[in-house]
C-alpha cells in the first residue's frame, strides 16, 4: 500500500510545544521537596487508576512516534537505503537505553561499585523510550499504514490475554496484582528481583511485558504523524479527524477499563487507548492554536525544553540525585542531604508542607528553563 504522504520537512512548533510541556511536567512530579507531602494530581495512582501524573510517560511515547514521522518520513519517502536507516535507529535506541543505566548507576557507583551492580535496575524510563523508539522507527519505515494499524490492535487484544486468560506459572490464575500477575512473574524471571525497581523487587513499573503496549504508545503516536503529514487534505479537516479519532480512542479506553482497568504500572491496554485519546486531543488543540492560528506568544519556556528534551532530563535526574548524595550538617549538627538542608532552612519554614514540597519541585523547573533559555540563545541543541 503506497502512502500518500508530503515530505515537507517544516518543523512543527505545536510538536516542540508538547515535548517540552511534557518533560517539564515530568521534572515537576519527579522533584517534590518532600515525598510525604505532594498534592493528589502530581502523584501517580496507587495502583488501578490514571491521574494527571499518569498521562505524561505515555503522552512522551506518543510524541516519540509523532516525531519519527517527522524525522524519517523524508527518508522513507524518498526511499533511502533501509540498512543505513535502520543502523542509525537502533544506535539511537541502544544511546537511551545506556543512558538510563547510566543513571541507574550515579552515582553510587562510585562509592560501592560492587553492591550498585549486583542491584543495578535494569528496566527504567529512557531504557523504555529507548526500546520503544527501535520497534517503532523500523516499524515505520520498513511497514505501511494499514500494517502498523493492524500492529497497533495484535498488541493490545494480544497483551489483554495474556494478563486476563493466561495462567501465571506456579500454579496461579491470571490476575492483575502487583506481585502475582504474569508481568511481575516474568520480570523476576528473565530480569531477577536484584535488579528491579527497588521499591518493590518484585516487579517493575517499566518491565519486560509491559513494554510491549508501550510500544503501542507509540504507534498510536505515529498513526497521528502519518495522518497529519497527509498530502492533499485540509488542515481543519485533519483536524477535526484527529479529535474525533482521540474523543473515539479515549471513550473505548473507559469502556475496556471496566473490565481491563486502566493502569499505568501494567501499561494495560485499556490505559493505552485512554492516554492515547488524550494526547491526540491535546496535541490537535496545540496545532490548530499554534500553527494553524499562529498564537505563539506562550510558546517559548515550552520550546526551550522542548529542543532538548531528554538533555533535560537526563540532567535533571542527575542534579537531583547530587542534591541528595552530598551530605551536610544542619543547624542541630545533624548530617543531612544537601536538598533536605536547603528545602528545610529556606522553603519548609516559609509554606505549608504542601506548598513547600511544590515550591521546590517548581524552583527546579525554573532552574532547568533557565539554562535551556541560555543554551537556545547560542543555539545549542545537544542530539540523542
Amino acid at each position: 500500500m503506497k502512502e500518500n504522504i508530503n515530505v515537507a520537512s517544516s518543523r512543527l512548533l505545536s510538536l516542540d510545544v508538547f515535548r517540552g510541556l511534557t518533560v517539564a511536567a515530568m521534572i515537576l512530579v519527579n522533584n517534590p521537596g518532600d515525598w510525604g507531602n505532594i498534592y493528589a494530581p502530581l502523584k501517580h495512582a496507587e495502583w488501578h487508576g490514571c491521574t494527571p501524573t499518569d498521562l505524561i510517560f505515555p503522552f512522551f511515547l506518543f510524541i516519540v512516534g509523532l516525531s519519527i514521522v517527522f524525522s524519517l518520513g523524508t527518508k522513507k519517502a524518498k526511499g533511502l537505503p533501509g540498512k543505513d536507516v535502520i543502523t542509525a535507529i537502533i544506535k539511537r535506541g541502544a544511546i537511551l537505553f545506556l543512558l538510563g543505566i547510566i543513571l541507574a548507576l550515579f552515582p553510587d557507583v562510585f562509592v560501592d561499585p560492587i553492591t550498585t551492580l549486583n542491584t543495578l535496575r535494569i528496566p527504567g524510563v529512557l531504557q523504555r523510550i529507548g526500546i520503544v523508539f527501535i520497534v517503532c522507527g523500523i516499524l515505520f519505515y520498513k511497514t505501511d499504514v494499514r500494517t502498523q494499524s493492524v500492529v497497533f490492535v495484535l498488541i493490545l487484544i494480544a497483551y489483554w490475554v495474556l494478563l486476563t486468560l493466561v495462567p501465571v506459572p506456579g500454579g496461579m490464575a491470571p490476575n492483575l496484582e502487583k506481585e502475582t500477575s504474569l508481568a511481575a512473574w516474568l520480570d523476576r524471571t528473565l530480569i531477577s528481583e536484584p535488579h528491579l525497581w527497588k521499591f518493590s523487587r518484585t516487579w517493575d513499573p517499566e518491565g519486560v511485558l509491559s513494554t510491549l503496549p508501550a510500544v503501542a504508545s507509540g504507534i498510536s503516536g505515529m498513526l497521528t504523524g502519518i495522518w497529519l503529514r497527509r498530502a492533499g487534505t485540509d488542515s481543519n479537516r485533519k483536524i477535526l479527524w484527529m479529535l474525533f479519532a482521540g474523543v473515539f480512542s479515549l471513550s473505548a479506553g473507559l469502556l475496556w477499563g471496566l473490565s481491563f482497568p486502566l493502569n499505568k504500572a501494567l501499561w494495560t491496554s485499556s490505559y493505552v487507548l485512554f492516554t492515547s485519546g488524550l494526547a491526540i486531543i491535546f496535541f490537535a488543540l496545540l496545532y490548530w492554536i499554534i500553527d494553524l492560528k499562529g498564537f505563539k506568544w506562550f510558546s517559548p519556556p515550552f520550546v526551550f525544553y522542548g529542543l532538548n528534551a531528554i538533555t533535560v532530563y537526563f540532567m535533571s535526574t542527575v542534579i537531583a540525585k547530587l542534591f541528595n548524595f552530598i551530605k551536610v550538617d544542619n543547624a542541630l549538627g545533624e548530617s543531612v542531604s544537601l536538598k533536605t538542608w536547603i528545602f528545610q532552612s529556606y522553603l519548609a519554614p516559609n509554606f505549608s508542607p504542601l506548598n513547600a514540597s511544590l515550591a521546590w519541585a517548581l524552583c527546579f523547573v525554573l532552574f532547568w528553563l533557565i539554562i535551556l533559555w541560555w543554551m537556545y540563545k547560542r543555539k545549542i541543541i545537544i542530539k540523542v
